[in-house]
């Protein structure tokens, strides 16, 4: 298929940095030894998520014991577990004054429980020294193991999140070990355990999946009683990676939020910039979770201004 270029233009407001805060940032988390997915202002929504006092942080260290062929994560050479780490990230959310922070990780298949217990830790520490911080997790699928999602489960975070990546004709090409039922498996597991946490998956798009296959997945997701839906445009990080098909257009992806809306989620993201963790604080913001924000005294939100 030929790669097509979006056929409309978005502007968003140009997001200003003081470098020196940046880095400010940047020292702290590498003083308390934290892997963050937004701690380059390379990232294209970093300003937009410091300004709204959310950040992103990867627990379980670097390496991943996967090869997924989208993703441009180190595998092998597995990292002990950090028992720091927990503590060390509640110091940071404290520290930076976040709103929401989002907790992921890469795939532990390697420990026994896949890295629950550490999320459970991180999650306990966030609210015990940030009582006023919403917490998201984004799990990997822990081979399905119910006594891991029980672990987290049992942590109470506001949403977890589990993505299914992409389309179920898809989803055997590019993931490694995971599979497309077993994330909703484990999707419908969380909801049915724990009906009051949020639950939240996405996909990319732009790897060969029809318009018909979106709408399925979505289908698949609410079934499994997901709250939030994200949509975002696949990159193909390296040549080595699985190909990349086609760029989605603004106004597609603007028809697929209506049809997330419309099929029954809480909330929709859809857009080439959305990620995992973009925006959020705003799917809490959709079900009436009051964050408690104090923007002026939130050292991240200082960290951006908007430009006209």
């Amino acid at each position: 298929m030929k790669i097509t270029a979006s056929s409309s233009t978005q502007v968003k407001p140009r997001i200003r940095f003081d470098n020196e805060s940046v880095d400010q940032v940047n020292n702290l988390l590498s003083s308390l030894q934290l892997n963050t997915v937004c701690a380059e202002a390379t990232c294209p929504n970093l300003g937009e998520c410091y300004k709204n006092g959310t950040a992103t942080f990867m627990i379980l260290g670097s390496h991943c014991s996967r090869a997924c062929r989208f993703c441009d994560i180190l595998t092998g050479n597995m990292e002990e577990v950090n028992i720091n780490e927990p503590d060390n990230l509640a110091d940071a959310c404290k520290t930076l004054g976040l709103r929401h922070v989002v907790v992921t990780s890469v795939a532990r298949d390697d420990l026994e429980d896949g890295g629950a217990e550490q999320f459970a830790r991180t999650i306990r520490a966030v609210k015990e020294k940030c009582p006023d911080t919403t917490i998201e997790v984004l799990i990997p699928d822990f081979l399905g193991n119910k006594n891991s999602l029980d672990t987290v489960i049992e942590a109470n975070p506001e949403i977890i999140n589990h993505n299914i990546e992409t389309v179920e004709r898809l989803s055997p090409r590019i993931r490694h070990r995971a599979t497309y039922e077993r994330s909703l498996e484990v999707l419908k597991y969380i909801k049915d355990k724990a009906p009051h946490i949020y639950t939240k998956t996405g996909v990319m798009l732009g790897l060969g999946e029809t318009k018909e296959e979106v709408a399925q997945a979505m289908d698949d997701s609410l079934a499994a009683g997901v709250d939030f839906f994200t949509i975002g445009q696949y990159l193909q990080p390296s040549p080595k990676h699985y190909k990349l098909e086609e760029y989605i257009s603004l106004e597609q992806f603007g028809k697929y939020n209506k049809m997330g809306m419309k099929k029954g989620f809480k909330f929709v993201a859809s857009g080439p910039q959305v990620r995992s963790s973009y925006k959020a604080h705003e799917s809490l913001d959709a079900v009436g979770v009051d964050h408690n924000f104090d923007a002026e005294n939130s050292l991240v939100a200082q960290l951006a201004k908007e430009e006209a």
